[in-house]
């Protein structure tokens, strides 16, 4: 098996993991930062290294559209040799885009037909190609190629989609050729019983690890735990499982709680550039004009660039001017919050402390 459970949480589902890729073994629970276009926003791979990330996600459709995933396969050889990491990569099939790009999307039986927002070019997205890509990117854990609904869309429209996705599911498995791993993914929107025939469709097809896909797309926070927790007593015990974009620091703790053990999002990157960052104590609005005269760290205890060695006013300064640095240096700050978090976590499961951990963190994170 390429999972193997290390430790369980005696009062919840949480546990701590490794999962063993081809080039390096991974810890679980396991948080990638997004690098859509094979970068991360704001910072380099550098950065990601010296925090201690061990994977990153990548988007295999961008890929596609620029600079081209076969030009990257005889070129560079692998994405991981084109943009120099070395580490884990997993790569989104293109699925998510269905949904997100909306109006540039006709779904067919065999596919999807998308106008890329790049140059306006017809592009036939099918399960076969999208597997193909990830091959030729060499990602260490492909995802099948899957309809993503919106999370409101009506029953019948779910039922068609989630069957959709079993027969997209079986053509990306079979025409799988590598070594490397793939994903199946959970689809039904917020039905209970659509969640459950889909997560037996992926049961059967015998995955390598299984998704929880289409959630934190505006269901609320409730029903997103509410979901994960019922799916998380169907999957296998022995299968990785990733719950597909949700991020938030508390959707984080809930979701481990239930037995998740991989997360990826956006919410570290983009909060940076919007002016927010993340500490144990709460998050912070850097344009708040409170920070103005603020001399001292974010966060005193935290031992990334930004808090050793900037105050929040000059930080704010260079934010209200629209230097490039205050995006940088937030941004860095983020994901050392969120890769610390992580440890946190794993350390608090491996030691039988995690539901302490979790009620402590919640009193510390919202100053309750």
């Amino acid at each position: 098996m390429s999972f193997k459970i290390i430790n369980k949480d005696p009062q919840t589902n949480a546990r701590t993991g490794e999962l063993k890729l081809n080039r390096l073994t991974v810890k679980t629970p396991l948080f990638m930062p997004v690098c859509t276009n094979g970068t991360p926003k704001a910072v380099t791979f550098e950065i990601l290294n010296n925090i201690g990330y061990e994977m990153i996600v990548s988007n295999a459709y961008h890929l596609f559209l620029r600079p081209g995933s076969e030009f990257i396969r005889k070129n560079f050889i692998n994405l991981h040799k084109f943009c120099g990491w070395e580490k884990g990569i997993l790569t989104d099939s293109g699925g998510f885009q269905v949904w997100s790009l909306g109006s540039l999307v006709k779904i067919e039986s065999d596919g999807v037909i998308i106008k890329s927002h790049i140059d306006g070019k017809l592009n036939k997205l099918s399960p076969e190609l999208s597997i193909q890509i990830q091959e030729d990117l060499g990602s260490d854990i492909m995802m099948i190629f899957d309809d993503c609904p919106k999370p409101d869309a009506d029953y019948s429209h779910l039922l068609k989609s989630i069957s959709r996705t079993k027969i997209w599911a079986e053509k990306s498995k079979k025409i799988k050729k590598t070594e490397n791993l793939i994903f199946g993914i959970v689809q039904g929107g917020i039905y209970k019983d659509l969640r459950k025939i889909s997560a037996n469709h992926m049961i059967d097809l015998d995955f390598d690890g299984i998704a929880i896909g289409g959630l934190g797309l505006g269901e609320g926070a409730q029903k997103t735990y509410e979901i994960t927790d019922d799916l998380c007593h169907i999957l296998p015990l022995n299968k990785p499982r990733y719950s597909m974009g949700i991020g938030r620091p508390e959707d984080i703790l809930e979701s481990v709680s239930s037995g998740v053990d991989i997360f990826d999002c956006v919410v570290p990157t983009r909060n940076a550039r919007n002016g927010t960052v993340f500490t144990f104590n709460g998050k912070i609005n850097i344009k708040n004009s409170k920070n103005l005269s603020k001399n001292y760290p974010i966060d005193e205890n935290c031992d990334c660039k930004a808090c050793r060695d900037y105050s929040i006013g000059y930080i704010r300064h260079l934010f209200n001017c629209g230097e490039i640095s205050a995006i940088q240096l937030m941004t860095e700050c983020n994901l050392y919050f969120y890769n610390k978090l992580i440890e946190y976590i794993r350390f608090s499961i491996d030691n039988g402390t995690f539901i302490e951990y979790k009620k402590n963190f919640f009193e510390r994170y919202f100053n309750e």
